[in-house]
């Protein structure tokens, strides 16, 4: 396992987060996911085929993991739900919703929080690849970088820097 990862999931723990592991490290994430994200950084698979759920200590932020993916989590929101929701804003809208399907084709959440209102964190696909971005409501395409990798990610929030 990643030493950063086994370093984060002790940090959870040790946190209060409701973390816990995949009793087998093995990944199998849903076709529709690995068709649209056809380069997934291997960290973030590594984190998927150990993580099994993570949870913030308040229950409103929560990682994306193998059963989020899946649509097999007990959460009422899909994996994809920002993106929807989005989607629905824009109505009848075709040129705005090909800009949603666009930005969320380069961006995969991998976290979710209705913390002080809906954001996400996600990883860049595009521009700046492997790079973590944050998104809020209304306009969760407008995200910003955060972090330079997941490993940064996970450094940011075991040091308390970002706020989930």
């Amino acid at each position: 396992m990643n030493k950063k990862i086994s370093e984060f999931i002790i940090w959870a723990n040790e946190n209060g987060w409701d973390i816990s592991r995949k009793s087998e490290f093995q990944l199998n994430v849903n076709s529709n996911i690995t068709t649209r994200y056809k380069e997934i950084p291997t960290k973030f698979l590594d984190f998927l085929s150990v993580v099994e759920t993570c949870i913030s200590p308040n229950e409103k932020t929560w990682f994306m993991c193998e059963n989020e993916f899946n649509n097999n989590s007990d959460g009422a929101f899909r994996w994809n739900e920002f993106e929807l929701l989005s989607l629905e804003a824009a109505a009848d809208d075709r040129n705005w919703q090909t800009e949603i399907t666009s930005w969320w084709d380069n961006h995969l959440p991998i976290v979710m929080s209705v913390d002080g209102g809906y954001s996400f964190y996600a990883i860049d696909l595009s521009k700046d690849k492997g790079a973590i971005v944050r998104g809020y409501e209304p306009e969760f395409e407008e995200a910003e970088k955060v972090a330079d990798s997941l490993e940064h990610f996970l450094e940011l929030l075991m040091s308390n820097l970002i706020e989930v």
